[in-house]
């Protein structure tokens, strides 16, 4: 398959499997079958290539915006997996090693809160995480979430595994960065 043949090119060892939308007037419960059976086959496929599978719950309400750009990180309207209990009963029902939960700090705080609570109780199930402010999916010092506190809390729990950053930067995107430099995060020198 072409994913561990890009999987081992690129060094990548984890693999996010996407839900897909689930239309109006389609079954529901049989696309949660069917995603089941393929988390299932994917999981087992890839941990023979050292390659893990990850799942995300997604914002389902928002999309993308009349005017706005033809992409948006904000959400998927009608995306099937939206909330970290659905994601941790299609793990149950997968039932494999090589199955873990990608939580995407933003969509969590819009989908649910509880974000502390949420992260402790899924830590051992967690293999990466990602940030962005809410509202407006922008650098993580914009808005309502306290990222200093959750990336200590991370700490605290032992997290190994790498924390992405999806946003849509407000400005110039080097000088964005700035709020990394506590983090060890520099932004390329411009000559």
């Amino acid at each position: 398959m072409l994913v561990v043949k890009y999987g081992r090119a690129l060094g990548c060892d984890t693999v996010h499997t996407m839900a897909g939308v689930v239309g109006p007037g389609q079954d529901y419960q049989a696309a949660e079958r069917t995603y089941v059976e393929n988390l299932r086959y994917a999981a087992g496929f890839l941990e023979k290539h050292g390659i893990a599978v990850v799942i995300e719950p997604i914002n389902r309400q928002l999309g993308v915006v009349t005017g706005g750009p033809s992409y948006t990180t904000q959400g998927m309207h009608g995306y099937f997996l939206n909330h970290t209990g659905h994601a941790r009963r299609i793990l149950e029902q997968v039932g494999s090693r090589n199955l873990f939960l990608h939580l995407d700090i933003y969509h969590m705080q819009m989908l649910e809160g509880h974000l502390a609570e949420t992260i402790e109780e899924n830590i051992g199930v967690t293999r990466h995480f990602q940030i962005a402010g809410v509202p407006g999916r922008h650098e993580p010092t914009v808005g309502e979430i306290n990222y200093p506190y959750l990336f200590d809390l991370l700490d605290s729990l032992g997290y190994q595994g790498w924390i992405g950053c999806e946003y849509r930067p407000r400005g110039d995107t080097a000088e964005g960065l700035g709020w990394g430099a506590r983090y060890g995060i520099r932004a390329p020198e411009t000559r």
